[in-house]
């Protein structure tokens, strides 16, 4: 299973990023929507798309977070990083610094965040994420600039 990860859209994102993850199998937004109108062009792509809520919605349409279960792995879904992952997830994927991440605690778990679409931040470059799992086999994550 292959899944676009995309973070802090923040009203807008590049024209060609709807085509690069339209062969995702789900698309996962972290948070930093703002207008749900942002997301018109994604839920045409026809996938399931999952968003949470962000610290800069003036609505309350999405969950603060998600907990997701995938080919054997749990995934929690977050904006704002938590300062500890929950227990019996395997990944915590969030937004919010505009910076991607990928790192795994002592616990074993991964941090991922998938960088920002449209205010990269630190002299990081626009980005969003795929994420592939598959039963048995290790979380794959590939970081990919716009």
């Amino acid at each position: 299973m292959r899944i676009a990860v995309i973070s802090d859209t923040h009203d807008g994102y590049p024209a060609s990023l709807p085509g690069r993850v339209a062969s995702a199998d789900e698309i996962w937004h972290l948070g930093d929507v703002c207008e749900p109108e942002v997301l018109v062009e994604f839920e045409q792509l026809g996938k399931p798309l999952h968003v949470v809520l962000g610290n800069n919605e003036a609505h309350n349409l999405w969950p603060l977070e998600l907990t997701l279960e995938r080919c054997g792995w749990r995934f929690f879904l977050t904006h704002i990083p938590p300062r500890r992952a929950p227990p019996g997830v395997h990944a915590v994927l969030h937004g919010h610094t505009h910076v991607p991440r990928e790192e795994t605690d002592p616990a074993g778990v991964r941090w991922l965040n998938p960088g920002c679409i449209s205010r990269p931040n630190r002299g990081a470059p626009a980005s969003f994420a795929w994420l592939t799992v598959a039963n048995g086999r290790r979380l794959e994550w590939k970081v990919m600039r716009l």
